[in-house]
């Protein structure tokens, strides 16, 4: 029984993180979005602050770092809806990654746990010189949901769009052919 509950909620917090990064962005975004000045557009993620402090005395200490802690620092929908939510800039992780179940898999749930540090690192640091006004704010875990399930929704629009699209060019395709076999048929029975 734990075992099914840990892949529903890998496979949970996987689609999650899918749409969180499709939301936000992804670090190939971030360097498609450079702008004529240089500066390139963040790669923001939200993640659990109580939990990310948590996770950085524990690294400091040299402390084991469990998958649960990793999946409490990136995923909100177990934590309170007043949970403080921090921005990070993903571009401080130095790779590119799908999901956080993807960032686990290759880096291990504590070097997921440093990257989440090294994007915190990141986006505090500013290196694009952004106005603080401008800036990501902090958010609570309820607006976090929120933002995500807007997300979800953006992606189901775009896909039915896509099927819509699909449809159409099928249907022009098919056109097209009919159009092309009608002049041959003409030609054969005049010539």
């Amino acid at each position: 029984a734990q075992a099914v509950l840990v892949d529903v909620l890998l496979s949970f917090v996987s689609r999650c993180a899918s749409v969180a990064l499709s939301c936000c962005g992804t670090m190939a975004d971030a360097e498609e979005n450079k702008s004529d000045d240089g500066i390139s557009g963040q790669d923001i993620f939200y993640v659990c602050k109580k939990t990310l402090e948590t996770l950085k005395e524990k690294l400091k200490k040299d402390e084991e770092i469990t998958q649960d802690l990793v999946n409490e620092l990136t995923f909100p929908e177990q934590l309170a809806d007043s949970e403080v939510m921090v921005p990070v800039d993903m571009r401080g992780v130095g790779q590119e990654f799908e999901d956080v179940e993807e960032m686990v898999n290759k880096l291990g749930p504590k070097g997921t746990a440093q990257a989440f540090m090294n994007a915190r690192e990141h986006f505090e640091a500013n290196k694009d010189g952004e106005p603080e006004e401008d800036r990501p704010k902090e958010m609570t875990a309820a607006e976090w949901k929120k933002v995500l399930e807007e997300g979800d929704d953006m992606d189901l629009e775009g896909e039915e769009e896509d099927l819509l699209e699909d449809a159409e060019e099928d249907d022009l395709d098919e056109d097209d052919e009919e159009e092309a076999d009608e002049p041959a048929a003409k030609k054969a029975k005049t010539g």
